[in-house]
């Protein structure tokens, strides 16, 4: 089959299908499912959660019905590969949607218990309201583990968003080193860089494309604050900080395709790079060229992570370590499982990674590349390609 810029019908349907199948084992008369992601791999249905409860119902007889606040209605009926579309007025309204939902549930004529990713709608943006195990008098049993199993092996047009969602997380990155400068910020550069990639993104491939992200609307490159010292913070936040000879830079970049997240990250250093940094960044690169030595099918994902740690342990780094080497990542930036050593999950075809091992230091900041990689039958495909070395990451100060 030849990879898709989006994912076809039939494989929305052979998803169900499997989701299906696994309710026949377990003699599960329906799963329910809350999460928006979820909804989305099963339906093509992208929204944005609130308070508003919306739901998604898999019989084992093949039929699926989609609940949706009336504002989403129209928007559901479009995209959402559904049997039915129900919809309520409001929340909290004079009925409780899922006073609502429970006949909907009623009316679909279940055959059996429930399953469910989670009992009831979580409890977003201060909604409230019964539980699943309320409204059908006995707890769903839990389809959470199932469905990520099923996630974590991405299909070959899946794998082909996450490379194009690479190229355009590439073009981003290029221009957000191009702009960087001393005495210019953060915000402007990257407000800049994602304007100029998303428009050419849109120019070259508009026609077919879709972001169906909650987080991006198209490319997109930045810092996240992580600038001079504050990169010693791997998951610091945007401060509008102005760029300063000598400083440490740990960037990210993205572009979402269909709801596809792959992920780009490089440290770069403004001006001559002095000799603590060259260290640093040295052994950060040395750890990622292990870890993504070590990916391949057959292997547990913690053989990942040792790798890494073998090697921090081995040049006393301890202090300068801060997490686990890694993980998924598709429909979500973060997904499972992780390359982290207590994680043993075997590596399968078709799972696809971030490798970033990083190295913090407190008084020069952070050093931390991020790559995506897809599991091959025979090893492994890295999906970005940016230069890696120092001398292609120093800027002029």
């Amino acid at each position: 089959m030849t990879p898709s810029i989006r994912i076809p019908p039939a494989e929305f349907a052979q998803r169900a299908q499997a989701l299906q199948a696994r309710l026949a084992e377990r003699k599960l008369g329906a799963a329910v499912l809350f999460d928006a992601h979820y909804i989305l791999y099963y339906t093509g249905f992208a929204f944005i959660p609130t308070e508003r409860p919306v739901g998604l119902v898999v019989t084992a007889q093949g039929k699926s019905a989609l609940f949706v606040p009336r504002l989403e209605a129209e928007h559901a009926k479009a995209q959402a590969r559904v049997d039915e579309v129900a919809d309520y007025p409001e929340y909290p309204g004079t009925q409780h949607p899922m006073t609502r939902f429970k006949a909907l549930l009623d009316e679909l004529g279940l055959d059996g218990p429930l399953g469910a990713d989670q009992d009831g709608y979580p409890w977003l943006f201060g909604y409230r309201g019964p539980s699943l195990s309320e409204l059908s008098g006995r707890p769903p049993a839990p389809l959470r583990a199932e469905i990520e199993d099923q996630m974590a092996i991405k299909s070959a047009n899946e794998v082909a968003l996450l490379r194009e969602s690479a190229k355009w997380a590439n073009l981003a990155h290029t221009l957000l080193q191009r702009y960087t400068a001393v005495g210019r910020t953060e915000t402007e550069v990257a407000q800049r860089a994602s304007d100029e990639a998303t428009r050419a993104m849109l120019d070259a491939i508009g026609p077919v494309y879709r972001a169906q992200s909650a987080w991006f609307s198209g490319a997109a490159a930045g810092y996240r604050g992580q600038i001079g010292r504050n990169a010693a913070i791997p998951h610091a936040l945007a401060n509008n900080l102005t760029f300063r000879a000598g400083d440490v830079l740990v960037t990210g970049a993205t572009a979402p395709v269909w709801g596809y997240h792959a992920e780009l990250e490089r440290t770069m250093v403004v001006g001559p790079p002095g000799d603590a940094q060259r260290r640093l960044f040295g052994h950060m690169l040395a750890m990622q060229d292990l870890a993504l030595d070590a990916l391949g099918p057959g292997r547990p994902c913690s053989a990942v992570d040792e790798a890494v740690l073998g090697y921090v342990k081995r040049h006393k780094l301890e202090p300068h370590w801060r997490h686990h080497t890694g993980h998924a990542i598709g429909l979500r930036y973060h997904e499972g499982p992780f390359l982290d050593r207590g994680d043993a999950t075997e590596m399968l075809p078709g799972m696809v990674f971030t490798v970033e091992p990083g190295l913090y230091a407190p008084e020069l900041g952070g050093f931390r590349h991020s790559d995506t990689a897809a599991i091959t039958d025979d090893g492994a495909e890295p999906l970005t390609f940016y230069p890696r070395d120092l001398d292609s990451l120093t800027l002029p100060a």
